[in-house]
């Protein structure tokens, strides 16, 4: 459970945080977010979750991105306050509240900016052990994807969608036939070569912290990395598949709108991308992840 918030400067209960329903971010989704993995009550990857923040804000126009020093020592105070271990941390930042509503934004930014901790498990979960069961859905997005906006309406639908088919997420495909990426997370494949595919930075995609630290995590191991987009035929006939984010980390996927990856197991390539990840945070594998030695 959520215990303590931080609302515009100040520490609260969370049940007692409020916000105007003038704000742009309410009325406009006019707004970024971002969500900090903790791990061993450590935060992972900090500052490239804050160089994308202050990334999208520039994106949107906000002139003068909250304070990095500031916003460091409230995301430290709130996994001590709120005896997180394992969890994140999410950060949102709206243009703020003008007790109207004008599509155009305002000249002088008052942003509101908000924080809670949650805990969560990230490594022994049910998807990094047994993989994910997805479905695709059509991308119906906004063009500005590698802004992270507040904007997840059509992210909601597709995650609204697998869970009412009975599975775990969803990944997007556009008009094209091509993968952009998961509901909330990026797209992976491991090719029938061996080689590792994941869709080249655009604005076609979110820039992932996960997808940069695993890659270059590929990288130092001599792994083999192609940066390019992938049909979800490609996908199907992969002989892997997995996703990255900050909360689910790398999670294989073995089924795709019910067809089999591979051998319908979490394959050797991914385990072994589970477990380079797990080091590069931190953590332990023959601790924290014993399952990664045993055979699939």
């Amino acid at each position: 459970m959520v215990k303590l918030a931080w609302l515009n400067g100040v520490f609260l209960a969370a049940d007692e945080a409020r916000i105007s329903p003038f704000d742009r971010g309410f009325l406009f989704a006019d707004g970024v977010y971002e969500v900090t993995a903790v791990y061993d009550g450590r935060l992972i990857d900090l500052d490239l979750h804050l160089d994308r923040l202050e990334r999208s804000l520039r994106e949107l126009g906000f002139p003068t991105p909250p304070d990095r020093g500031e916003i460091a020592a409230v995301h430290r105070r709130l996994i001590v306050d709120n005896d997180i271990r394992e969890g994140y941390i999410y950060l949102q930042v709206t243009r703020g509240a003008y007790g109207a509503r004008d599509f155009a934004a305002p000249a002088i930014v008052r942003p509101t900016c908000f924080a809670f901790a949650e805990a969560k498990s990230l490594i022994n979960t049910v998807a990094a052990r047994e993989g994910l069961n997805i479905i695709t859905t059509p991308d119906i997005r906004w063009a500005r994807r590698d802004i992270k906006s507040t904007g997840l309406l059509a992210q909601a639908l597709a995650k609204t969608q697998a869970r009412n088919a009975g599975v775990d997420d969803a990944w997007m495909v556009g008009p094209d036939g091509f993968v952009t990426e998961g509901a909330s997370a990026n797209a992976w494949i491991v090719n029938q070569d061996g080689d590792i595919v994941t869709r080249e930075l655009s604005s076609t995609i979110l820039a992932g912290v996960t997808r940069a630290r695993l890659s270059s995590a590929l990288s130092d191991a001599g792994l083999r990395l192609q940066q390019r987009a992938f049909t979800l035929e490609e996908a199907v006939a992969a002989r892997e598949a997995f996703s990255t984010s900050a909360t689910a980390l790398v999670a294989p996927v073995v089924r795709i709108d019910g067809l089999a990856i591979g051998s319908g197991r979490p394959g050797p390539v991914t385990r072994r991308l589970q477990g380079l990840y797990f080091s590069a945070i931190g953590a332990d594998p023959a601790r924290d992840a014993p399952w990664l030695f045993q055979e699939s």
